[in-house]
């Protein structure tokens, strides 16, 4: 049996860690709601069925590419329903399934959780970037 070297060892580690990863179902949800817009889209939607303009129009931040691509993601990932009335100019809707109704709580959590404790969390990052050893001139004094 051949033996590794400690690089080999850490290659082998590290695939079986993405590996993991690409199956935990947190790692993947965190990929969902951590998305720019996704979280926003979905709090908007929690309001009730809204047109696409009316969505644009909540969040105006957001170019219509970027808008169209969150919307056929959480489609995709079965949180959002995209319903289509044929007419001229053709209406489509947007609605929160069943599960993008469960996950409402959650962003809801999140969203009260940070306002709380942001300051908290940008008080924290700027007494760790003002200490000497972080901003690289060990003079630098606080």
């Amino acid at each position: 049996m051949a033996t590794m070297t400690a690089a080999e060892r850490r290659e082998q580690e590290k695939a079986a860690f993405e590996a993991y990863m690409d199956g935990c179902p947190t790692h993947q949800l965190m990929g969902i709601i951590g998305n720019k817009w996704s979280m926003l889209v979905l709090t908007e939607l929690a309001r009730g069925t809204r047109r696409y303009a009316e969505v644009s129009r909540a969040l105006p931040g957001v170019s219509a590419k970027m808008l169209t691509q969150t919307l056929r993601s959480l489609e995709r990932d079965g949180l959002v329903a995209r319903s289509v009335t044929p007419s001229v100019p053709v209406q489509v809707e947007y609605t929160l399934t069943l599960l993008g109704e469960r996950i409402v709580p959650l962003l809801t959590s999140i969203k009260e959780w940070a306002g709380r404790h942001i300051d908290e969390i940008n008080a924290s990052r700027e007494r760790y970037d003002g200490t000497p050893e972080r901003c690289g001139d060990p003079d630098h004094t606080v």
